[in-house]
């Protein structure tokens, strides 16, 4: 992206570029055809339960002003209007949680004064979404997108980390109010179940269903890995997992229902959109005169920090959906999306709904959802097109030629200013050795010099399936849920408050800044093990003290940042703590830390090195470890970190490696071992010293890389690709 900051130019060098290929967004939907269901569905359940979620939150703390048929209606009314005219489809819109939390203090702030209250609380949210947008308009306009890559890592996993605090906390503190008594009253709810004794028995029903969603839905997420159940179920089950357990525990929660009074357990509470008075709220702009001028003047200070927040929320969502190593053919769109979220976030004003903004970790999610149907495609064509050539005798040449082909053809044509296609990966020097050994380079090629199956995916590099179409099917799919809410309504609140702990749980891998603080407590008699599996570049190239100097301060931060949403009123100035780590960043922290040293504890992309395992050989590298098949959508799971979505870059590490990982080990499969002298002090750190005594020989460690640049394949023979 260019960075520009004349006026207007960011919004038109945008709109430029995406309308070359607005026609192509559409058609290479539909030429998907009903594969294109797969990532829409999988996106739709990862967007839709949390805004439920939401809107029971919003319903606790609005007192009924706001619920779930608000913010589901919000998600899909602004992802429809975006899939169809906003600039990079790839984006996901949502209600998320610092909009719940902004919409939480600017209640508590009104619902006590007389002037304002409960009555116009809505009104007033108008005109700060109005605000909000003229200021979403102005850093447009500005083109404040520019300095998006200012943003670094430590401002990105921190706001992650809180954001995984404010779920585990409303968590918590959802599962503390079912043992008491509702502040609002449910309906139908019977007076023996306020009995202290049956709260006491809902209480516990709740811990019952939510830790059972929790465990449930983490052991899901881990199914691709399972030794039970064949290729297609394991992946059905490792990507609808957790809606399908929040079915589950949905039909548990009644079970004794004929054996405990009616409101035990408590379920979401929504009016339907078809109720007498449940659209009141959308009318409030004829209410929004009514404000006192104070209050519309004054609604300028949470507009701030709301457009702080949409603004490095949004942006950062937009970047993680469109790393360089998706490789992405069509054009960013920054200035422009961000100058259509202001229009977004008025017109949810004046119907009286929560604004909805790009979501984490929905949008890269949706990414790579994307990039695994590309994938398929290109595989199935690629398959074919290979036992057709075989069946004709041709040689190794004419069989790569006739793929290339194949391939290209795939292909959508793009507009001249568009970069040309990846293409395809050489052939292996394996396969061409192995041909070469036997004599078969110019004979007719066999499936004992290429493996359908298996060789195929080395030549596919990571491609995604740029269009609208599924966005737009899933925003519509968030909106037939506002239809749906008599179903909805029979969700216990509990299986709700377990998906919260779930998201905050599932958020966690990925996130150095986590990793850093494990680290910490970790013995130092035992932190060799972490060389053991695939681990962060800091670990061998940080010293201790460094890495731990650095965490503390990013621990402190972020224990002000979440300490400041306690305060009723000064909580809404979170967003600008979030701000002020650019500055921090590029200022301060170089006077207390190396350069270099800041270059690996801030890097920009997720790096990662080899796994290490520490058994000596002198004889040098040991036998060809065995091959272990893995599916592409497990692959795709394996280098995307589940935080934010980020693409994890393997970096050759700067230490010696080892001896082979374990065989079980799937990220260890077919690659070749390489043996590497050890020049990390680091390493040898970590080892302790007494590992690496002096010999006599030259004591040489080996180990078995993950190719994890490579294509998305290796897929099991026989299982398709999930």
């Amino acid at each position: 992206m260019e960075e520009t900051f004349v006026p207007l130019r960011g919004i038109k060098n945008d709109l430029k570029a995406r309308i070359m290929c607005y026609r192509q967004d559409w058609t290479s939907g539909c030429q998907a055809g009903s594969r294109i269901l797969a990532p829409t569905t999988y996106i739709f359940f990862a967007s839709a339960i949390p805004v439920i979620s939401f809107g029971e939150q919003l319903e606790r703390n609005t007192d009924g002003s706001l619920t779930a048929v608000q913010t589901l209606a919000s998600t899909a009314l602004c992802g429809i209007i975006h899939s169809i005219i906003g600039g990079q489809p790839l984006l996901i819109l949502g209600v998320a949680e610092p909009t719940v939390l902004m919409y939480t203090f600017m209640y508590n702030f009104a619902k006590d004064r007389n002037d304002l209250g409960h009555k116009l609380f809505l009104p007033w949210t108008g005109w700060v979404c109005v605000w909000t947008a003229l200021l979403l308009f102005l850093l447009a306009i500005l083109g404040a997108c520019s300095i998006i890559n200012r943003f670094t890592r430590l401002a990105g996993e921190l706001f992650g980390l809180l954001i995984a605090m404010l779920f585990m906390q409303q968590a918590i503190k959802g599962l503390v109010e079912e043992f008491g008594v509702p502040k609002n009253r449910r309906e139908g709810t019977n007076q023996i179940a306020l009995q202290s004794s049956w709260l006491f028995g809902n209480g516990m029903f709740a811990l019952v269903l939510s830790f059972g969603l929790l465990f449930t839905g983490l052991q899901s997420r881990k199914a691709r890995s399972w030794r039970y159940g064949t290729g297609w179920l394991r992946g059905f089950i490792a990507d609808y997992g957790v809606p399908l357990m929040v079915l589950i525990w949905t039909a548990v929660s009644y079970i004794p229902v004929n054996k405990v009074p009616k409101g035990i357990p408590r379920r979401l509470f929504s009016p339907n959109p078809w109720s007498p008075g449940a659209y009141s709220n959308w009318t409030v702009v004829k209410e929004m005169l009514d404000v006192p001028p104070l209050y519309i003047v004054g609604a300028f200070v949470p507009a701030t920090m709301i457009a702080v927040l949409y603004y490095f929320d949004h942006s950062v969502a937009s970047q993680l959906a469109q790393q360089k190593e998706f490789n992405l053919r069509k054009p960013s769109s920054y200035h422009y999306d961000l100058l259509l979220l202001g229009f977004l976030t008025i017109l949810c004003g004046l119907i009286g709904i929560p604004p909805s903004n790009g979501v984490i970790p929905q949008s890269p999610m949706h990414t790579k959802s994307l990039a695994t149907l590309k994938h398929q495609l290109l595989r199935n064509k690629l398959v074919s097109t290979a036992r057709k050539s075989m069946r004709k005798n041709v040689n190794l040449s004419q069989l790569y030629q006739s793929m290339k082909e194949a391939y290209d053809g795939m292909q959508t044509p793009l507009v001249p200013q568009m970069p040309p296609t990846l293409g395809l990966r050489e052939l292996k020097e394996s396969t061409i050795e192995l041909a070469s050994t036997h004599g078969y380079i110019d004979a007719p090629v066999d499936e004992v010099v290429f493996d359908v199956n298996k060789d195929v995916d080395d030549l596919l590099q990571v491609e995604v399936k740029e269009q609208r179409l599924s966005n737009l099917l899933q925003a519509l799919m968030v909106g037939a849920c506002v239809a749906a809410m008599p179903v909805l309504k029979k969700i216990p609140t509990s299986v709700l408050w377990g998906y919260f702990a779930f998201m905050a749980i599932e958020s966690l891998p990925g996130n150095q800044f986590w990793e850093r603080i494990l680290y910490l407590f970790t013995a130092p008699s035992r932190r060799y093990k972490l060389l053991e599996e695939y681990h962060a570049t800091f670990v061998e190239t940080v010293p201790f003290k460094t890495v731990a100097m650095f965490t503390v301060f990013q621990t402190v931060y972020l224990l002000l940042c979440f300490g400041i949403t306690w305060i009723p009123i000064a909580g809404v100035l979170f967003p600008l703590l979030i701000m002020l780590l650019v500055p921090v960043r590029q200022y301060f922290l170089p006077k207390f830390f190396k350069g270099v040293h800041l270059q690996e504890l801030d890097a920009a992309a997720y790096e990662e090195a080899p796994a290490i395992a520490f058994n000596m050989s002198f004889d040098g590298p040991s036998s060809q470890a065995p091959t272990v098949n893995i599916s592409g959508g497990e692959i795709l799971d394996e280098i995307i970190t589940r935080s934010r979505g980020e693409i994890r870059r393997t970096q050759s590490p700067k230490t010696t490696s080892s001896t082979p990982t374990s065989t079980g080990d799937t990220r260890a499969a077919n690659s070749p071992q390489i043996v590497r002298r050890i020049p990390s002090p680091r390493v040898t750190e970590l080892r302790g010293e007494s590992s690496l005594r002096p010999t006599g020989k030259e004591t040489k460690l080996m180990q078995t890389p993950s190719p994890r640049s490579s294509a998305l394949g290796n897929v099991t023979k026989g299982s398709p690709s999930s």
